[in-house]
Parts: structure tokens; sequence; C-alpha cells
């Protein structure tokens, strides 16, 4: 049990239900908040009972990326503590994937940048509210993508349609993310909360070592093991972020305008 701070993990009958709580920040990914998401995922590992997780947001949005007023506010050293943050998520994503228990993502608002959208990549099934939206977002703020998504989403959608979302960066709807294979299913807004539960529970009376099996062999039929991607993933971003225009690319965020990049 963990009742309080960035993240909250309860486990009863099986289901352990892993909840982002910082609802006033949409649930951006500071380094506090990604290294508490690590050590709940381990709490989750070490747990002999834990049949499924179900992992959410608290508030109106699943997790809307990387806390960018936390990135902006470090300047010229962003690189270290992205090199942190990303440390952190990768170890996250990491616990996720080499977790047994099958994992669902319950997704309400936005689920975006590699915090929100790299976290429904990773996850083995995706529940997504109607008005839920979908947005990549790394290259808007002159990053490249994290959490595995350079992996993951092209494995989800296909490499022509993965590169178009990275490089373009939509906000995708709930029912196109659907059509596209992001998620597992849509339903009403206030049906949401409900449809994960039911769900978890089926999983969780089904068998345990045929549900890990599976879930190993689906993710490593994939092909390249996302781990070996993360630490190319991990260099480039760090790199990345001690441009200039990645500090651009956060400012104009923050003050809610276009960025003007240099390419320096």
């Amino acid at each position: 049990m963990i009742d309080k701070g960035p993240v909250l993990l309860d486990i009863t009958d099986g289901i352990a239900r892993l909840r982002l709580n910082r609802p006033d920040a949409a649930n951006g990914m500071s380094a506090e908040l990604l290294s508490a998401l690590c050590d709940a995922i381990m709490v989750c590992h070490g747990h002999p009972d834990l049949r499924v997780v179900l992992l959410s947001g608290e508030g109106t949005n699943f997790c809307a990326g990387g806390d960018v007023r936390a990135f902006a506010s470090k300047g010229e050293k962003l690189p270290d503590y992205i090199r942190q943050a990303t440390a952190y998520l990768q170890n996250a994503v990491t616990g996720l994937l080499r977790l047994e228990a099958p994992v669902i993502a319950s997704v309400q608002g936005f689920a975006a940048g590699g915090g929100g959208f790299g976290l429904v990549c990773a996850s083995d099934i995706v529940i997504a509210a109607e008005s839920a939206k979908f947005l990549a977002g790394a290259t808007r703020v002159a990053m490249a993508p994290d959490a595995g998504v350079s992996v993951t989403l092209s494995r989800l959608v296909g490499l022509r349609r993965a590169m178009s979302i990275l490089l373009t960066n939509p906000v995708i709807p709930a029912a196109e993310a659907l059509q596209m294979g992001i998620v597992t299913k849509v339903v009403p807004d206030d049906e949401l909360a409900d449809a994960s539960l039911a769900l978890a529970r089926e999983l969780a009376a089904g068998a345990p070592k045929a549900l890990a099996a599976t879930k190993r062999l689906v993710w490593a039929g994939t092909g390249t093991s996302i781990e070996q991607c993360l630490s190319e993933e991990a260099r480039t971003v760090a790199e990345l972020s001690g441009m200039a225009d990645a500090r651009e690319g956060l400012a104009a965020v923050i003050e809610r305008r276009k960025p003007v990049f240099t390419g320096r």
C-alpha cells in the first residue's frame, strides 16, 4: 500500500491499482514522480499473489507527459535532469514489460509524451474513454521519443504511420487510436472506471502462469528487444535536451506560442 505521494498503489484480490497522483499538473512526469513510479512497480514485482496491474491517472488526464515547467526551470542544467528522469522512465517501462502480470492502462483526458503516450504503448491492454486524446509530442519541443515509443509504436501501428505520428505530432482522438491499434477498446467516459476494473477482475480470475507466458511470448515475438533500444533513446534525448532548441520548445509550450527553432 502506497497511500500518499506522486504515485499511489494498493493491491487487493490480486489486482494492483497503480495511479499517477499529480492531478493539478495533469500527472506531468517530474523526476520525483518517475522515481516513485519505479518504486511502486518494484513493489508489484515483489508481490507473490499479483494477477494484474490497472494503471491510471488521477484527475482529468491520464498523463500529459514530461513536466515541462520542471524541465524549463533547469535551464542549461536540463541534460543532467533529463538523464535522471529518463533513467527512471526507462526502468518503469522495463518493469512493466517484465512484469508477469498483464498491465491494463485506463486512459482519460490526454495521454501525451514519453510519460503518457509511452506508458500506453508499453501496456498490454488499453481501455480509453471516448474523449481521451493521444499525442507523441517529443519533436514538438525539439526532443526525441522516449519510454520505448521509438520501438513500441511502430509495432502497434506500422512503420509508416508511426513515423508520421512521431514527426508531425497529431492529436489522436480515442476512436482513431482504436482504429490504428494504439488502444484496445473505447468506452463512454462515465463507464471507463467500471469497464477497466471489470477487465482487471476477468484477468485476475485467469490462469496466471498462462497469461504471463503469453505476455512474454507476444512481446518477445515482435522482433528487436525494446530494452535494447532504451539506452540509445536515453543518450539521444539527453543530447537534444542540452540544445537551445529544446529550451525554446519548452518555453513555447509554457507561453502557448509557436516555437522558433534554429538547429542549435
